[in-house]
Formats: C-alpha cells, sequence, structure tokens
C-alpha cells in the first residue's frame, strides 16, 4: 500500500498545524515567564521547544503569532526586554500550566490563575515557577520570523544563563529521574514518569475555553 500524499501547500495554516503536531511527537513543554516593559508578569506553555546548541548553550522556542499578526505577550516581552525563564513541567504541573493556556486579554497576568509560585531569578527579572523541578534563566539572542504575518512562526533563540534544578533531579553533576510531561497532538499529552518500567501514560487536557479561577496547585 502507498502512502498518502500530503502537498502542504493546499493545507491551511490550521491545517499544515495540526498535521505537524501530530507528527512531530512527543514534545516537550516550554513554560515561558516573562515581564512586560511595564512590569506585568505573563506566563505561558509553548510545545514547540527544542535544545538548540551547546557553545553556548542555548535553547528554542516558537510562539506563532495570530492569524492577523499580532504577537503573543510572550513573544512581545521577550523583543522588549530580552529576559525570559523556561521552567519544565511534570504532571502535578499540568492542570495549572493549561489554565495559562487561555487566551487572556493583553497585558493580564496568568500567574494568579496557574496557582503557581513565583521564585525570585538570579540573573533576569521575571520570576521562575517554584513548583518546577528545572528552571532555565535566558537572555535573547534573536528571533527568526518564518512566514507572512498571518500565523507565521517566530523561532526565538535563547542563550541559557542559569539553570535551576531541584536536588531530587542532580546527582554529581548528572540531571537524573526528570519525568516532564510532553505534549502530542490535539488534547493529548505523554506522561514520561515510569517510562522505562511500564511506559508512559496517556492523558488528555482540552484547552480551557472560559477564563480559569485563580486557584492553588
Amino acid at each position: 500500500m502507498s502512502h498518502h500524499r500530503v502537498l502542504m501547500s493546499e493545507l491551511s495554516a490550521g491545517q499544515a498545524y495540526d498535521l505537524l503536531s501530530r507528527v512531530v511527537v512527543p514534545r516537550p513543554i516550554a513554560f515561558v515567564s516573562t515581564l512586560s516593559g511595564d512590569g506585568v508578569p505573563n506566563l505561558a506553555p509553548f510545545s514547540f521547544f527544542m535544545a538548540g546548541g551547546a557553545n553556548p548553550p542555548s535553547v528554542v522556542f516558537c510562539p506563532v503569532r495570530s492569524p492577523k499578526g499580532d504577537p503573543k505577550d510572550t513573544l512581545r516581552n521577550i523583543e522588549s526586554t530580552g529576559e525570559y525563564v523556561i521552567n519544565i513541567v511534570t504532571r502535578g504541573m499540568a492542570e495549572g500550566m493549561n489554565n495559562t493556556a487561555f487566551g487572556f486579554p493583553h497585558g493580564v497576568s496568568e500567574w494568579p490563575a496557574s496557582g503557581f509560585t513565583m521564585a525570585e531569578s538570579e540573573t533576569v527579572r521575571p520570576a521562575r515557577v517554584a513548583e518546577s523541578p528545572v528552571s532555565l534563566e535566558c537572555r535573547l539572542f534573536q528571533t527568526v520570523e518564518h512566514g507572512g504575518a498571518g500565523n507565521s512562526a517566530v523561532y526565538v533563540i535563547g542563550e541559557v544563563l542559569v539553570a535551576h534544578i531541584h536536588p531530587d533531579h542532580w546527582d554529581n553533576g548528572l540531571v537524573v529521574n526528570l519525568a516532564p510531561i510532553s505534549r502530542l497532538g490535539g488534547p493529548d499529552y505523554l506522561d514520561t514518569a515510569g517510562l522505562g518500567e511500564v511506559g508512559g501514560k496517556l492523558f488528555e487536557l482540552p484547552r480551557p475555553s472560559a477564563p480559569p479561577s485563580a486557584s492553588g496547585v
């Protein structure tokens, strides 16, 4: 049986996103904390995320502009201040992380809805998430835009300045027993805890359709 052929140029932006997000899996989640130029904190998840180079140490994540070409607050803040923190997400953090995926109005902080605790960073102004097992303080190196104004991708390349690692995951200079959740297609996620023993656990987490209320985690 021959493979089904999809000509990507014939797909809408939404269809292309859905196809790629179901093919390039699993994807780690960059839970990004930023500050606006006016000092308003922002917290948002991005699943198009990967390591970059090691000299200097770098990471890349990719927010997508709105159909009208407007940048997300995360991108706007990073371009304004050049600073951000990427926090790794575990299964116990999933619901709080998902609460921040709601499309809050510009300038509204997602931190209260997340229920997470702000922890002071060392080299950048945005707070890190205290509940995260690993947080990476980053300084913007470059943004690279790919595509037209609507739904275009913006690759955010950052140099990692400081890594904060919980003692449970640090052993003799190595990161150990880290079990972040990963994004699959649609509402599906993979919990990597126990992956080497009985296999990871799949779970669903639909994006919130209404503003979440502030709550603890």
